[in-house]
């Protein structure tokens, strides 16, 4: 509540910030319009480009005095003086043409695009945008697994649990932002499998070391999704359809008026079977005579759907705010749940169901209070339901059927279930998230940037199927967590050297109320177990880059990074077979990167650009989902559990090429050893050194990427775009024995594909297919993805109504 009314007293004093408009013609001599001529205000970025009709508009100017200063390929350049006092200040310029042929210098504006200075800062970092992606059959979390160094990691097919790998540095260590925000805040029916890449503007990767803004214990990294905030009125909806009966469709769509007045609305919807082909060492059926039989069969039932809506109003781009957005996000997903976490038991039955309505409030404004005070804050409450059912009580082969016991009896479960005991377990979480960051501008190459995260969790656990006495004593968890950052940011040398110094302090506050059986004298007596810590660390970094020349960068960046436990790795999570640890330990880290950057440089038509990277992580208590000795048909669910001291040290690079903007060649690769410090070897001799390869990380991985873009070849005006990409990764071992069966095997997938774009451009259709030689292709713990498929695509784009 206190943060409510501090907010609204700032929207309510940012009332008082004045700035206006600057607007009006630009003409020549003969009234005609100076199309294409460019005004800039001089010594800032602020600038219009000069319409058809001659107009221009340069929007948020602070009150004061300031120099316009006008150029054109066609005009001498021309500076005059304007005094902002107002809402609106109007301006008529008239430009002199030039006569003389050497004065028709050629004028290059340089502004930097928001891509461009995000990896300007010096962090290790990559950045996705999608417009091209959306027209496309793509999901988001393929985007990202074909960017260098990152490595998703998912159980199957569409709506499978995902994690990410950062540079060896996976699970819960990356952390996952929409807009800043965890993105656990908006429920598990709101994730990267469900928000398809139109909804999209880029996709922020910081690996390893993670900026003040970014306020979080991201120890490995973070991935921060920038969903489209345009104010421009734009319709854009899009349906595909393909294997597997795979259904996704999206829309999303915007309406502004000349008052600010700004309507916000978008949706998806995704469905698939699932039935895709599985075979290999993992898939046979036991006769009742104990002879194992491989198959080669579909999944059974494993069908995934989600659906969901973002609706937003307020205003953008008034005095007040430059952006002041309501919002309500709801979704809702279903997942039938096929096996455990190793594929070596189908299930039939268990399944998952969950439900958010999150509430979200954002405000932004620059020159917040007074000129050189930037302010914004995110703000979201959610409500979540996710209920896992489990009650089928017989065992099942991999054609559907029930197993047969040696006598032809149906063979029973030994726990009454698929998976542990028989339950209908609904779990109910009341979450808090806000981030709040200041900026103060000290001058145009020095900032202090202050960032506050709060987040706070509210958990309890209702299984229907327990008895009413045992109901009234379910468990109950609260875990509260706050991260303050401040940071220093500096440019120097002309700009080439930037610098950035920031501390972070983390506090976590956990609660977790079990209830406890006792017997005593023949008494059964239930009692409460409460658990209470509380945990404070601080941390700090810097991460820096210098432009040797225009074309090359030289990076580094360093922090001593802070992990805390995640609510389901404490509490647990069901419907993903994840059992909980109220003993974790956080996770300390020290992170070190350093890059160099080579281009973009131009050699007639031709651009290209390469980049490398090595890293070194060094953890402390590192959290990891141990795995078995051995693949074992009891072991369906495991916990987190604290490892101990581990390092992860590698490289990546990169390289792009394009011609005349119609040959598109990228490449990246990544390798690294991710490697446990064992303290005895087998005879009992104290160790030093790290010496044994975590399992279930795949450390060295290919991407490659052809684009060629046909013009006007079926139609004027028209774009026939087509693709194909590969991936490799390396054998990697998925048990921490090494044993023939352990290792998942070496993998190199490809794809196919092609968009046709029609001369309005309103309308485009693709058509995709993946895995084009149905080769083997697995993940965590060697379960088997999708072999080949084929997805075909509508998309329809309205830019004016």
């Amino acid at each position: 509540m206190r943060f409510l009314l501090l907010l609204l007293t700032f929207i309510h004093f940012s009332g008082w910030s004045q700035n206006g408009n600057i607007k009006g013609k630009v003409t020549f001599g003969n009234a005609e319009s100076a199309f294409g001529a460019s005004v800039t205000i001089a010594g800032t970025q602020k600038f219009a480009i000069v319409g058809n009709d001659g107009q221009f508009e340069i929007k948020n100017v602070a009150y004061g005095n300031y120099t316009l200063e006008i150029t054109s390929l066609e005009a001498k350049t021309k500076t005059i003086k304007v005094v902002v006092n107002s809402s609106s200040v109007p301006v008529n310029i008239l430009l002199e043409k030039s006569n003389d042929p050497k004065a028709l210098k050629e004028v290059v504006i340089k502004k930097n695009s928001v891509k461009k200075e995000i990896m300007n800062k010096g962090f290790s970092v990559n950045v996705i945008e999608t417009k091209e992606a959306a027209t496309r059959n793509l999901q988001t979390n393929e985007l990202l697994d074909r960017s260098a160094g990152v490595r998703i990691r998912q159980n199957g097919g569409l709506g499978s649990s995902v994690n990410y790998n950062l540079n060896g540095m996976s699970g819960n260590a990356i952390r996952i932002f929409i807009d800043g925000i965890p993105i656990s805040t908006y429920g598990s029916s709101f994730n990267l499998n469900s928000i398809p890449p139109a909804l999209i503007e880029r996709i922020e990767v910081y690996k390893g070391v993670t900026p003040a803004e970014l306020a979080d214990d991201a120890l490995g990294g973070a991935i921060n999704v920038i969903l489209k905030k345009g104010a421009r009125n734009t319709l854009n909806a899009s349906i595909s359809y393909g294997s597997f009966n795979t259904i996704q469709s999206n829309f999303n769509t915007t309406y502004r008026d000349k008052s600010g007045f700004t309507l916000k609305g978008s949706g998806f919807y995704n469905y698939s079977d699932n039935d895709y082909e599985v075979w290999g060492r993992f898939i046979y059926n036991i006769a009742p005579d104990g002879r194992y039989e491989p198959l080669r069969v579909k999944r059974f039932e494993n069908r995934y759907r989600s659906f969901g809506g973002r609706f937003e109003a307020g205003y953008t781009n008034v005095k007040w705010a430059d952006n002041f957005l309501i919002g309500v996000n709801v979704s809702e997903d279903h997942n039938q749940i096929q096996h455990g976490q190793y594929m070596t038991k189908p299930y039939k039955g268990r399944f998952s169901e969950a439900d958010a309505t999150a509430i979200s409030l954002n405000y932004s404004k620059k020159g917040f209070l007074f000129k050189k005070l930037d302010f914004s804050t995110n703000t979201v409450f959610s409500n979540t339901h996710e209920m896992v059912n489990d009650t089928v009580k017989w065992d099942y082969n991999w054609h559907g059927e029930k197993s047969i016991g040696l006598k032809g009896e149906p063979i029973l479960s030994k726990t009454g279930a698929q998976q542990g005991g028989p339950t209908i377990n609904i779990i109910n979480n009341n979450i808090l998230s806000s981030r709040s960051i200041f900026t103060y501008n000290l001058n145009e190459k020095n900032r202090v940037v202050f960032s506050h995260f709060f987040y706070t969790l509210n958990k309890n656990q209702d299984d229907l199927i327990k008895p009413e006495f045992q109901r009234d004593f379910e468990a109950k968890f609260h875990l509260q967590k706050t991260v303050t950052s401040l940071a220093y940011e500096m440019q120097a040398l002309d700009s080439r050297l930037r610098t950035n110094f920031f501390g972070k302090f983390y506090e976590q506050r956990v609660d977790e109320r079990k209830p406890l059986l006792t017997t005593q004298n023949g008494q059964n007596t239930i009692t409460q177990k409460i658990t209470k810590n509380t945990t404070p660390f601080f941390g700090y970094g810097l991460a820096s880059s210098y432009f040797i020349t225009p074309e090359i960068m030289i990076t580094a960046s360093a922090e001593k990074a802070i992990r805390l436990p995640s609510d389901e790795e404490i509490f647990g999570r069901p419907g993903e077979n994840i059992l909980g640890n109220s003993d974790l330990k956080p996770e300390e880290s020290d992170n070190f990167n350093a890059g160099l950057q080579f281009g973009p440089y131009m050699i007639n038509q031709h651009k290209i650009s390469v980049a490398a990277s090595g890293f070194l992580r060094n953890t402390k208590d590192k959290i990891v989902r141990i795995s078995g000795d051995r693949v074992n048909d009891a072991i369906q669910a495991l916990p987190f559990e604290n490892l101990g001291i581990a390092q992860s040290i590698g490289y990546e690079a990169s390289f792009n090429y394009s011609f005349k903007d119609r040959l598109f060649v990228s490449m990246n690769m990544s390798k690294f050893n991710s490697l446990f410090k064992m303290k005895y070897d087998p005879n009992g001799a104290q160790l030093d050194k790290y010496n044994r390869q975590l399992p279930n990380e795949p450390f060295f991985t290919l991407n490659g990427n052809i684009q060629y873009n046909f013009k006007e070849l079926i139609q004027k005006n028209s774009q026939l775009n087509l693709y194909y990409n590969c991936g490799y990764v390396d054998p990697f071992a998925t048990l921490w024995i090494a044993a023939p069966n352990s290792v998942t095997p070496a993998q190199f997938s490809q794809d196919l594909g092609l968009s046709y774009v029609f001369p309005n451009k309103q309308f485009i259709v693709s058509f995709d297919a993946k895995n084009i030689f149905d080769k083997q292709v697995f993940d965590n713990y060697a379960v088997q993805k999708p072999g080949r498929a084929f997805y075909l695509k509508l998309n329809y784009t309205l830019n004016k109504f």
